[in-house]
């Protein structure tokens, strides 16, 4: 390999726009002339592409940062570099800890907007420069760089970056800066507004399933709901997060509809999609979140029976409004009140599960399961993860499995019909 080509090494952490992001990364640095490495131990570089929308995810990069340190002390001629919405959050802070800690191993710091950049930074730290690259952009959507895509079943188009929402809570408009979306001719040619993206997506080859994350219930239109009812290879799988269910607490985090107009949404897809999945994202503890605010929240999960939640304790971000709100929840409660959402809605899980005993899905296998290598995994149309016997199968064919036991999170099964099929042949088999 020539001297100035590397191979790199990188990993990402949290939410699929992150996924989607290096994969934008590893294109520009393979038209380079680098490789990919899956081994930190054999690459020249390593990446770490960042999220900021919990403490926790923060915590997790600086304690692989020092593992990265620990291995650069090994090999000095390493270079680190630090991707994604920690590099614009958090430089000022990576940069002051330079001289000591986890901050002083790091070569590269790169935001959101600046990927381009990636090649010519990377350079400069072969010769001992250090690299900072954080300014966002109004227009930067990448839509001319074709993604090198590695997952081999799915491929992430990310239609728009940035947010104008402005949760109270919420750090994204900080570290990716505002809305704004790839020209549509980037996605097919022709569509007017996202509803007409997904259809035309979903007619590019009705045997490939498409599914989109994540809508906020303002953009969820009817429209919309009806492109996804009209359509056999859109997935029956809708992320619709709420966040709190009393309207008090949502105005606090601005999050723009109330409970009223969530439940009605949530009637409209049901009416337009009945055996749609749906699932939500919850924070709470959320400063001046009260019992009774607590108990309305509850009582929403028992309303809309979600098939799965996303449940998380209230994370302080320096900046946003909610950073400046009084926080006084003890964190004996805050635990206690994510431990009750938790449990029902792992109660709820379970039931809905249960009921789908006996019922044959088609099933996107995705490849051998995490956790046995005698067990296959993929996934239903709903989105929900199916575990069945191992078999001669390919990663992205479609089997016919009958579902024979169940938990809250995973139904396991038996291959009834192992042909592949589309998705949408698949269906009228079963019913046949």
């Amino acid at each position: 390999m020539p001297e100035h080509k590397k191979r790199i090494y990188i990993e990402t952490y949290g939410c699929q726009m992150n996924v989607a992001d290096t994969e934008v990364v590893q294109s520009l640095l393979e038209e380079d002339g680098h490789e990919m490495s899956d081994s930190m131990e054999d690459a020249d570089v390593l990446l770490i592409n960042t999220c900021s929308v919990r403490e926790n995810a923060e915590q997790r990069v600086y304690g692989r940062l020092g593992e990265f340190k620990r291995l650069k002390l090994q090999k000095p001629g390493i270079v680190i570099g630090l991707l994604g919405c920690m590099a614009k959050r958090l430089r000022s802070k990576i940069l002051g800890e330079r001289a000591r800690g986890v901050g002083k191993a790091v070569d590269l710091i790169i935001g959101p907007d600046e990927y381009r950049k990636t090649p010519a930074l990377l350079r400069d730290a072969w010769n001992g420069e250090k690299g900072i690259a954080v300014r966002l952009s109004r227009v930067e959507t990448y839509d001319d760089i074709t993604p090198l895509r590695t997952d081999g079943v799915c491929a992430w188009i990310s239609v728009m970056r940035g947010c104008d929402k402005f949760c109270s809570f919420c750090v994204v408009p900080l570290t990716r800066g505002r809305e704004r979306s790839r020209s549509l001719s980037g996605v097919v040619d022709g569509p007017l507004d996202f509803a007409d993206i997904l259809e035309s997506v979903a007619g590019v080859d009705r045997s490939i399933r498409v599914r989109f994350t994540t809508s906020h219930p303002c953009d969820m239109s009817l429209k919309l709901i009806r492109t996804i009812a009209g359509h056999s290879n859109i997935c029956n799988y809708i992320h619709l997060p709420v966040q709190s269910g009393p309207d008090r607490i949502l105005r606090l985090m601005n999050r723009t509809y109330d409970e009223s107009h969530y439940l009605r949404l949530v009637e409209s897809i049901r009416d337009a999609i009945p055996d749609v999945c749906l699932s939500t994202d919850f924070i709470s503890g959320f400063p001046t979140e009260t019992e009774e605010d607590h108990r309305r929240t509850l009582a929403l999960i028992g309303k809309v029976r979600y098939d799965g939640a996303f449940i998380f304790k209230y994370s302080p971000r320096e900046l946003t409004p909610a950073f400046r709100m009084s926080d006084e929840i003890p964190d004996d409660v805050k635990a206690r009140r994510i431990d009750e959402l938790i449990r029902l809605q792992s109660g709820i899980s379970e039931e809905k599960n249960r009921r789908l005993l006996g019922e044959r899905f088609a099933v996107l296998v995705e490849g051998p399961s995490k956790k046995s290598s005698s067990e296959w995994q993929g996934r239903t149309d709903g989105n929900k993860t199916v575990i069945f016997p191992g078999g001669r199968f390919a990663r992205g064919e479609y089997v016919v499995v009958s579902i024979t036991r169940s938990n809250a999170a995973t139904l396991f099964g038996e291959v009834v019909n192992p042909a592949q099929a589309s998705p949408i042949d698949v269906p009228a088999e079963i019913a046949a």
